[in-house]
């Protein structure tokens, strides 16, 4: 019997792949004057940590190991910026949370703390979640099950009693490997009360 539900943040309850790739393009273009095209963003960078980011392009011979410090912190300047400035409340993800408030709630992302904060606060969705796992929480961000296996833990319960929202190859793969039941959505707007609702009895009668 489903408990609860544990969200994945980015392309989940947010729509922020959009605030990604401008605020890393910004960092790229003002500390080493390059951006990456949004189809390579979104096939190649999408979902991953900025950190795990940089490491691709400097396998790749497009940066210097000594640039990261400076891309990274620019990258979450501009994060918070982008946040600031676009981010607004969500009716859809308000009602999505008003009734299902007799689930547990956690968010387990690959972002850093401070934006998954920032992003849950700006959309009206933080004062749902029992607690946020960020990057910064885990040894391994995903696609290791480690932040899924941590909030299964806290609430107590046991992988069946969970439902994991995600969308992305790297969160499905981490999803998959906690052992809960996973609700693969294709992004953002898939993630409506109905749909839970929807999933949650399936797994609950099958």
């Amino acid at each position: 019997m489903i408990k609860a539900i544990l969200y994945d943040l980015d392309g989940v309850l947010v729509d922020a792949t959009e605030w990604h790739y401008e605020s890393l393009n910004d960092a790229l273009k003002e500390v080493v004057g390059f951006v990456i095209e949004r189809d390579e963003h979104i096939t190649t960078f999408n979902g991953i940590p900025t950190m795990k980011k940089l490491e691709i392009l400097h396998n790749q011979g497009r940066l210097e190991k000594s640039s990261f410090e400076k891309i990274w912190e620019k990258k979450q300047e501009k994060t918070f910026e982008v946040i600031e400035r676009i981010a607004s409340i969500d009716p859809n993800k308000i009602r999505l949370h008003e009734q299902t408030k007799n689930f547990k709630k956690a968010c387990i992302t690959n972002s850093i703390r401070k934006s998954a904060l920032l992003m849950l606060k700006k959309t009206g969705q933080l004062q749902y979640m029992d607690f946020v796992i960020s990057n910064e929480d885990v040894s391994s961000p995903k696609p290791s099950p480690e932040g899924y296996n941590i909030a299964i833990k806290k609430f107590n319960l046991s992988p069946k009693d969970c439902l994991i929202i995600e969308d992305s190859p790297k969160g499905l793969e981490a999803a998959k490997q906690s052992g809960a039941n996973v609700y693969e959505v294709s992004g953002y707007h898939e993630v409506t009360l109905e749909n839970i609702l929807t999933k949650i009895n399936y797994f609950n009668t099958s």
